[in-house]
């Protein structure tokens, strides 16, 4: 905290100046009011009206002080930072308060239905029945991505990177934001969510400052030897897709010969890098450990490394690509015309599934490295379905 700063601004919603702690109601007040609204803070040390510096004896004990009336006067319990400011030949002493998810906070001699205070202008009121149970149903939000962010307005979100992103999809609009979660009101106001900055936000990493992905490319199992990297930095959805994009430049691929053409194999399940990316932003893991061992690889590793997560994929094929019994009847139906191959509906009616199920496993197959997909592109006509080699 930057004492010059504050010192150049009013009083206000998110600020207030205390001679000292010899009034500790009111000190009290103005925590659980900076709490349940937009957060703020209060120096120690200042005249309200004059923002005079006095400074403050004792600041040290002041601080203990201060700290130990927090933490027995107020639930539910909070955590603020506290902070010694010198200032010339003198100190003060400022605590921040930060917009809590456990709103409302309370002074315990009040209980929770008197003590609930929030902050209106430069002052302190008393919430009503109402304000309460409003903020009692803002914490109740069943996801961390749609809470709201009150401290911040709807401009803190990227609204042309999100137009761009749902282009495609959808014209968006500022009511678009709000249906979509990325924006809520609170209080009778729009902020963003934490999704919605996540997401989209402006300044994003202010907020969330390892919301960010790395990737690289080592040489074998050693770390220390590091071919390639990159820091993926730009809004999510578009960071996913760089970042996929890193690992298929790294990522070889082994040449399928068929009758007519030739089809490509990822060393990896694309499936598990997709996920390993998406699960780094969202979730995946199942999914990921599902398709490196129907690949017959090992599962991957994850690893908790302080604030970041690590995800190892290996490319030794431990085992068999895995084949259940539909798999079987497909691979010995395709063993049997090597040459012609078979198509999407001749599989269907071998196997007793619509076209569309039909396509689905064999995509399976296909990547997993058991089958060859021959043909122009998804909706060609005359796609046929070869077995490789090696997968019988």
């Amino acid at each position: 905290m930057d004492l010059v700063s504050l010192l150049s601004r009013h009083e206000g919603k998110t600020l207030e100046f205390k001679r000292d702690l010899s009034s500790p109601e009111g000190v009290l007040k103005a925590i659980v009011a900076f709490a349940n609204t937009s957060g703020g803070i209060i120096v120690f040390g200042v005249e309200d009206r004059t923002r005079r510096v006095k400074g403050l004896a004792g600041v040290l004990a002041e601080e203990e002080r201060l700290a130990n009336l927090i933490a027995d006067s107020i639930s539910p319990k909070m955590v603020p930072s506290i902070e010694v400011l010198p200032w010339r030949k003198t100190q003060t002493l400022a605590v921040e308060i930060y917009p809590s998810p456990n709103r409302p906070h309370h002074l315990n001699r009040l209980g929770p239905a008197a003590g609930v205070f929030v902050r209106v202008g430069s002052t302190n009121r008393r919430a009503d029945s109402f304000l309460i149970e409003e903020m009692r149903r803002y914490n109740q939000v069943s996801s961390f991505d749609e809470q709201p962010m009150p401290d911040l307005n709807s401009e803190a979100i990227d609204f042309r990177a999100a137009s761009e992103y749902f282009k495609p999809i959808r014209k968006l609009t500022p009511h678009g934001l709000q249906s979509l979660k990325l924006t809520a009101s609170y209080q009778g106001r729009i902020v963003p969510t934490t999704g919605g900055v996540l997401l989209f936000g402006a300044a994003r990493l202010r907020h969330f400052p390892d919301a960010w992905i790395q990737a690289g490319r080592f040489a074998g199992r050693d770390r220390r030897r590091i071919l390639d990297s990159a820091e993926v930095r730009s809004c999510l959805p578009a960071a996913a897709e760089e970042a996929i994009a890193f690992l298929r430049k790294h990522m070889t691929r082994e040449a399928v010969i068929g009758p007519v053409k030739r089809s490509d194999l990822w060393t990896f399940p694309v499936v598990a890098v997709r996920e390993a990316i998406m699960n780094a932003i969202v979730h995946g893991i199942q999914r990921m450990t599902a398709a490196c061992q129907e690949r017959g690889l090992d599962a991957p590793q994850f690893e908790e490394i302080g604030t970041h997560f690590r995800v190892t994929l290996s490319a030794i094929r431990r085992r068999a690509p895995a084949k259940d019994k539909r798999d079987r009847i497909i691979l010995g139906a395709l063993a049997a015309s090597p040459d012609a191959g078979l198509s999407t509906s001749q599989i269907a009616k071998r196997i007793g599934l619509s076209p569309r199920a039909a396509r689905t496993r064999l995509a399976s197959l296909v990547e997993r490295g058991l089958v060859a997909e021959i043909g122009s592109g998804p909706q060609d006509p005359h796609r046929r379905y070869h077995l490789v080699s090696d997968a019988s």
